[in-house]
């Protein structure tokens, strides 16, 4: 009796070792993770899918779709960054700051605008955009709107800036 309690000990042992030797899988591609997104980027070109461009008057309740063209993005490995808007004659040159961060279970990119002063944790508003696609120099955001009712999303097209 005592030997097979202590090969049943033995066996348990074994498979308690194997299974946490065992690799993980994961829901979420590789390139969905949020050092794909760290970095800096240049917003090239918006594109509309379910939603006529003039349809859209303004981009994250700031300014027109079109003063992001060119933007700049900068994101952190920290969560903290910023965007800054090129400025041209209808759109004044501006930066804002942000908190950022990527969920790898729904797929997204999330950020909060800050202002100065303002704390990540006491901000509730924020937006959320579908993390499309990401590769070394490339990321593209899907932002869904409402729009009749089938989806429709503003996507943005990014590439790695320049160090």
């Amino acid at each position: 009796m005592k030997r097979i309690l202590v090969i049943a000990a033995i066996l348990c042992s074994s498979l308690m070792v194997l299974q946490s030797c065992s690799s993980t899988k994961s829901t979420a591609g590789t390139s969905l993770r949020r050092g794909a997104v760290t970095g800096n980027w240049v917003l090239n070109n918006i594109t509309f899918e379910g939603v006529p461009a003039a349809n859209v008057k303004s981009l994250f309740n700031e300014a027109s779709y079109k003063c992001f063209i060119g933007s700049t993005w900068r994101l952190t490995n920290s969560g903290n960054g910023s965007y800054t808007l090129p400025g041209t004659a209808d759109c004044p040159a501006r930066t804002q700051d942000i908190f950022w961060s990527v969920s790898t279970a729904d797929e997204t990119f999330q950020f909060k605008k800050l202002n100065e002063g303002d704390k990540a944790k006491s901000i509730t508003d924020g937006y959320r955009l579908v993390l499309s696609s990401t590769s070394g120099d490339q990321l593209i955001l899907k932002s869904p709107v409402e729009y009749g009712s089938a989806p429709a999303n503003i996507v943005l097209n990014f590439t790695k800036a320049a160090k």
